[in-house]
């Protein structure tokens, strides 16, 4: 009798919990740069690029953890060599989110991306940037309650893009990207 209570009890539990779940798509601009290491001898300046994909949200009241997985660039532009390095990634952000009653949101968390391609003219460096990108992020968006968002991010790179030898870039720096974004809810 205690075990059928239990199953019932978490039976329940689970369905319950189950109700908070949602998912959806989003699509949006990337501007991202490097930092760190040392671009002496180039003049560097933004890329323009983008982001898109799908996410996952478990709610718990006002918070809520949201995986997602994102195609995502990066790079910068080289102005005195007339360069761009665009690096694109498979990105999966996890976001610890903080939602108002109004819609409006706050979110911070860890990312891992996993390089699936890199673009350069530049014919000396063979291979550019490492695999495996590791990041931290914070940002904030509105939500409405039919489900489309906007939203924006800031994700600071954690790990050493650069592998390569050079003798005037040192490898040693990092991505950063600024995301602003359109979300839509899929479900309730």
């Amino acid at each position: 009798m205690k075990k059928t209570i239990l199953a019932l009890l978490l039976l329940a539990g689970t369905a319950s919990f189950a109700q908070n779940i949602t998912g959806g798509i989003k699509a949006g601009a990337n501007i991202s740069n490097f930092t760190g290491g040392n671009f002496d001898a180039v003049k560097k300046k933004a890329l323009v690029g983008f982001h898109a994909g799908g996410y996952l949200n478990f709610a718990l009241g006002g918070v809520s953890i949201q995986p997602e997985l994102l195609v995502s660039t990066a790079g910068a532009k080289f102005e005195d060599i007339d360069d761009k390095v665009t690096l694109t990634y498979i990105s999966v952000p996890v976001m610890v989110k903080f939602k108002s009653a109004g819609g409006f949101y706050i979110e911070a968390g860890p990312q891992v991306g996993f390089k699936i391609s890199e673009d350069t003219k530049n014919e000396t460096i063979d291979h550019f940037a490492k695999d495996l990108d590791l990041a931290v992020g914070a940002g904030l968006g509105f939500e409405s309650k039919a489900g489309l968002g906007i939203g924006a991010r800031y994700m600071a790179g954690l790990s050493k893009v650069g592998d390569f030898d050079s003798g005037s870039i040192d490898p040693d720096f990092k991505n950063s990207v600024i995301q602003v974004g359109l979300s839509f809810r899929l479900g309730k």
